[in-house]
């Protein structure tokens, strides 16, 4: 038996998802597309059922590429449990009584039951009930508060017999609906209302949304080196590193293999061994960095401040194209590119998938590059980390500006659904944080070891000597940079941050090493992020924004090398 949740954006569907199945979870790409939803397995009347979490939608006729998933996959459920933000009856019902329309056995989750009570909006669930003849269960996914109700409803679950509406019936029928069900009782503002107020407004949301994000990146960047430098060097320095010389060096004490798995030098990072810098660079220099980044993204969906952001920021959206949603890939790039990539397919028209996915690509690094940029250059001094970041923020206005007027298209705009602040909760971060990285692992790690692994082989072959010689003149005379920052450009198709972090042993100025970093972070992304925008975008648009990466590249690497070098 299949089973649905389905419902508009942020009404807590992907909570009540994990309220009911657990951790017996799988996530996946819908069939012929790139939308991905999350299915797992339930009891229902003594057998074992497919729940299904959809991708929201606010209404059956498909809009985008994520509404046509759920629009197709309603057709093979045999039920369907409608969530609804309590706290917006009106909006969400329209696609409430839409799935009435289809005739298919449905249970209606008054979901985020308590932020209703907290706001003064009193619904009659029992009326409700009756006026639109499927069970009605209030519900707090968060805390399971009605889980176990809803559960047992499904036994209860109707078709009601309902001809198709025109939109003008169904807005009528809604408006009797809530006139009917719904009280909303006079109270003041609390101070959580207040500031949820304040993050709206420009004038006071622009420095709340720098300070937010300051605060976050500072913790993740304190706290990071904190775990670095007291728990991870210790262990890989005191224990891992001469465990792992000591068994490689008694089979293969040099030659080949002790190259490959060791390399040569005692450094982690400048050795260049698969078992050096390969485990090294992933689980130490990015891994805490990672797994702090997730949980504060985590933490920002889950009390409600990312959807602000994205209708704060939405009128400078819009002059690049864009609308404010389109924030959340690039909050999401800078965690890993990979998941920032995926979810421009929120956007509605190819013009905004293109030029959302062109400008994660050049001007935002993943935080496995930024924590490297960051330990590289903070040591001689802040003005050169804000050289790169000021040039990327400067070169994402300017390539954004100028991609909205080649690029020929329309650029819609976008209502969003604005939840209040909610009050997180803990296991929820922490599901959400560890299946982010544990994807993060399963992508990046591989490809770490692999890149270090070719590098290894380039250098023993003599490959790298002859691009050097090849490239070097170009690189010093266009670049300012010696030859061997060539091997960087390669291995960076592989790994950004890995690359980044062979800049290290080149003995480049404080200046060199601000152009090289800004190089590695505008041109070509990683080969997983490749990957997926070649899927998200089709060959065509890859190979065009690939002609942008290349342009933009030349452009930046040559002005800065003429400003600073």
């Amino acid at each position: 038996m299949k089973i649905l949740l389905v419902g508009n954006p942020n009404v807590g569907k992907s909570a009540l998802f994990n309220r009911i199945t657990g951790i017996d979870v799988l996530c996946s790409n819908y069939p012929g597309t790139t939308v991905s939803y999350c299915s797992g397995s339930m009891t229902f009347a003594g057998e074992k059922a497919e729940l299904i979490d959809t991708p929201g939608t606010y209404s059956v006729d498909a809009r985008n590429p994520a509404e046509k998933v759920t629009e197709s996959m309603i057709g093979d459920a045999d039920l369907i449990i409608n969530v609804l933000d309590s706290t917006n009856l009106e909006r969400n019902i329209y696609l409430t009584l839409q799935l009435l329309e289809l005739d298919k056995p449905m249970v209606v989750a008054l979901n985020m039951w308590d932020d209703s009570k907290h706001l003064g909006v009193l619904i009659d669930e029992m009326e409700l009930e009756k006026l639109l003849g499927v069970p009605v269960v209030p519900t707090v996914a968060i805390t399971g508060e009605g889980v176990k109700t809803l559960v047992e409803s499904l036994s209860k679950a109707s078709a009601p017999q309902i001809k198709k509406h025109s939109e003008d019936e169904r807005w009528a029928d809604i408006g009797l609906i809530v006139k009917n069900v719904q009280v909303i009782e006079h109270r003041h503002h609390t101070k959580l209302e207040s500031l949820a107020d304040a993050t709206i407004k420009p004038w006071t949301g622009l420095p709340i949304a720098l300070i937010v994000l300051a605060v976050m990146f500072t913790f993740i960047v304190s706290s990071g080196n904190w775990v670095i430098e007291n728990v991870i060097d210790p262990l890989f320095y005191g224990l891992y590193g001469p465990l792992i010389r000591g068994l490689v060096e008694s089979v293969f004490p040099s030659g080949f293999f002790h190259n490959i798995l060791l390399g040569e030098g005692e450094d982690f990072i400048e050795s260049l061994g698969v078992l050096t810098t390969g485990v090294y660079v992933p689980l130490n220099m990015v891994l805490p960095f990672v797994i702090l980044f997730y949980f504060s993204l985590s933490f920002l969906e889950d009390v409600g401040y990312l959807p602000r952001l994205a209708t704060l920021l939405d009128s400078l959206m819009h002059k690049i194209g864009l609308h404010g949603f389109a924030i959340v890939p690039t909050v999401l790039g800078l965690g890993c590119n990979v998941p920032g990539a995926l979810s421009t397919r929120m956007m509605e028209t190819k013009k905004q998938r293109f030029i959302a996915a062109t400008l994660l690509a050049i001007c935002v690094p993943c935080l496995a590059q930024n924590a490297v940029i960051v330990g590289l250059l903070l040591r001689f001094g802040v003005r050169y980390v804000a050289i790169v970041y000021a040039t990327l923020i400067i070169l994402y206005v300017l390539l954004g500006l100028t991609l909205n007027r080649l690029v020929p298209g329309e650029s819609p705009e976008i209502l969003l659904e604005i939840p209040p602040y909610r009050k997180p909760n803990l296991n929820t971060l922490l599901k959400k944080t560890w299946i982010r990285v544990k994807q993060f692992l399963r992508e990046a790690v591989p490809y770490v070891l692999l890149g270090v692994l070719i590098v290894n082989i380039l250098y023993m072959a003599g490959v790298v000597d002859a691009l050097g010689r090849v490239f070097g003149p170009f690189m010093s005379y266009w670049f300012g940079l010696p030859s061997e920052a060539i091997l960087a450009l390669i291995i960076g198709f592989l790994r950004k941050d890995v690359a980044v972090g062979m800049l290290a042993p080149l003995g480049l100025s404080p200046m060199q090493l601000v152009v090289a970093c800004t190089i590695l972070a505008i041109y070509f992304p990683c080969i997983a992020t490749f990957t997926v925008l070649w899927r998200e975008l089709g060959p065509r648009d890859m190979v065009k924004a690939m002609g942008f990466m290349v342009i933009v590249t030349l452009f930046v690497g040559g002005l800065m090398n003429l400003i600073l070098l």
